[in-house]
């Protein structure tokens, strides 16, 4: 029995050709008469690489680019992007609100920093990377990126709880308070 595919135009480019379902036009940016048919959490999305949104939430010394999140693809409780680290750079301290943040580096050899307060004498601590490895970051954690290699780029796909890019930036990290309101 042979598989069922519906006619393309000849003039459609091999990018918009889906095995899976040719009848479905290329989603990319949900622009295109054909997407405003379909609802927005009636289909996939596909967001290029190239199509990257770098209008998002920023702190110094960092590149965010969003690729799923509300603006883009309707999405209600999820951010994901990638964050580029210029080579000897630090980020500014910051802390994602409510957002748990889920960090896999993808190039270069980051290092996120943190205070810990668990002894009682607050303690920065610095967490080396390399391709591959993952992290999480808990709501409301202060925490920067520094990225110490001398020539590479570091970059990171992150993925957040919450549709948008939450950044708060601060003066300087600190250890969080158990008690509300108070830091």
């Amino acid at each position: 029995m042979a598989p069922h595919t519906t006619p393309q135009p000849d003039d459609a480019p091999d990018a918009e050709r889906d095995a899976f379902h040719p009848d479905l036009p290329d989603h990319d940016h949900g622009a295109g008469d054909a997407d405003s048919k379909l609802p927005l959490h009636a289909r996939l999305h596909h967001i290029r690489a190239d199509a990257l949104d770098g209008d998002t939430a920023q702190t110094g010394g960092m590149r965010r680019f969003a690729a799923i999140s509300g603006s883009s693809v309707g999405s209600q409780r999820i951010w994901m992007g990638q964050t580029h680290v210029a080579a000897q750079t630090a980020s500014s301290n910051h802390h994602h609100g409510e957002s748990e943040t889920a960090i896999h580096v993808v190039k270069g050899h980051p290092e996120f920093v943190f205070l810990d307060d668990s002894s009682g004498t607050p303690q920065e601590i610095r967490i080396r990377t390399s391709p591959g490895d993952y992290i999480f970051v808990p709501p409301f954690v202060p925490h920067r990126e520094e990225n110490p290699s001398p020539g590479e780029e570091a970059v990171v796909v992150i993925a957040r709880s919450t549709q948008e890019a939450i950044v708060v930036n601060l003066p300087e990290l600190y250890v969080l308070s158990d008690e509300p309101g108070e830091e």
